[in-house]
């Protein structure tokens, strides 16, 4: 998982930085391990969008108004591959780690890289790991779906196989690209193991195209470049909101895709750590989780009737399973194959 060949430099260079509110100092990317050992400090590297992480953060910094949360948004390839960097210079910078990317959490974990942590309330949420140690803990039921272009395609597909042969989506289906967007990633995982490779060679066959991040093939979908694309639920919620033309659908076959939250062995902020981990499984956070337009793993949450979002024990039970010690296993092929097929 941790590739030798990534070149420090490059990684921090490429690594894209969001910021949040919550101090004085604009809450700038910690820049030496000094200065993130500072009192009431704590560092994220997660891969969700502001219209998720940022409701977030906010709600847990009314609860705890004198930490200062610092957290960095990029895709989960570069997440990895900045904590590569930093790994090899000697000091992890963040304290928590939140990506949909499950593969990572095991590599991570077999890494002896993550605390165990099992956090508050923990018998209240839903839990979709069956070998659960406390490594790491999933703090949404992601999904994904045929996101369709309302002025593009008229009828929605009925099934995985249509767009995978109808003409509506000849060389105008967009797949972001497994190798930096965890969802992605995980999202072929699923469908390779649901309907074998043969199937992507099919939507490849179709004229399928891969485009560079899950935000990005939402945004092209939106605008019309392509008729429909394979969609993350809280990123086309965004657009959704904002008056694009586009629809979700979800086949019998869910894609569904845990997003863990861990916190690092190493972390220097572990208390604050572990408080914002508590805080990411309370009903208050959860209910954050489904306004974003993503499914929480708490019952107990009411979900936006807009977003036509399963419930989470429907998501959990109908959900493609998978073995992610295989999936990790398989990881590097399944890139690979995707990379040669999609040139």
């Amino acid at each position: 998982m941790f590739k030798k060949f990534f070149a420090a430099v490059l990684l921090i260079v490429t690594f894209v930085v969001t910021g949040c509110g919550g101090g004085q100092s604009g809450d700038k990317p910690a820049e030496n391990p000094d200065a993130k050992k500072s009192a009431n400090k704590l560092v994220i590297y997660t891969s969700m969008k502001e219209s998720l992480i940022g409701g977030i953060v906010e709600g847990f910094k009314a609860k705890y108004p004198d930490i200062d949360v610092d957290w960095q948004s990029a895709g989960a390839g570069k997440i990895m591959a900045k904590l590569e960097a930093e790994r090899q210079s000697g000091h992890l910078m963040a304290d928590i780690i939140w990506t949909s990317e499950v593969p990572d959490f095991y590599q991570m974990k077999n890494d002896g890289l993550l605390e165990q942590y099992t956090p508050a309330g923990f018998d209240e949420i839903l839990n979709p790991f069956d070998d659960y140690d406390g490594s790491f803990t999933a703090a949404r039921l992601g999904t994904l779906g045929i996101v369709i272009n309302t002025e593009k395609i008229t009828t929605p597909p009925e099934n995985w196989e249509t767009i995978a042969t109808d003409a509506a989506y000849k060389n105008s289906f967009g797949i972001a690209d497994p190798a930096l967007s965890g969802t992605a990633f995980m999202s072929i995982a699923l469908l390779e193991k649901q309907f074998g490779w043969d199937y992507i060679v099919r939507l490849h066959d179709n004229g399928a195209t891969k485009s560079k991040g899950s935000g990005r093939v939402v945004d092209d979908t939106a605008d019309g470049v392509l008729n429909a694309c394979l969609g993350v639920d809280y990123i086309t919620a965004v657009k959704i909101d904002k008056g694009s033309p586009l629809k979700m659908i979800y086949p019998k076959e869910l894609l569904m895709v845990p997003s863990p939250v861990a916190i690092f062995k190493d972390a220097d902020h572990k208390d604050a750590a572990k408080k914002f981990v508590d805080y990411l499984m309370t009903q208050e956070a959860q209910q954050k989780v489904a306004e974003a337009g993503t499914v929480p793993v708490r019952r107990d949450v009411t979900l936006p009737e807009k977003y036509n979002l399963p419930k989470p024990e429907n998501a959990l039970a109908n959900g493609i399973k998978v073995n992610y010690s295989e999936v990790l296993a398989n990881k590097d092929e399944t890139i690979r194959k995707f990379s040669n097929l999609f040139k």
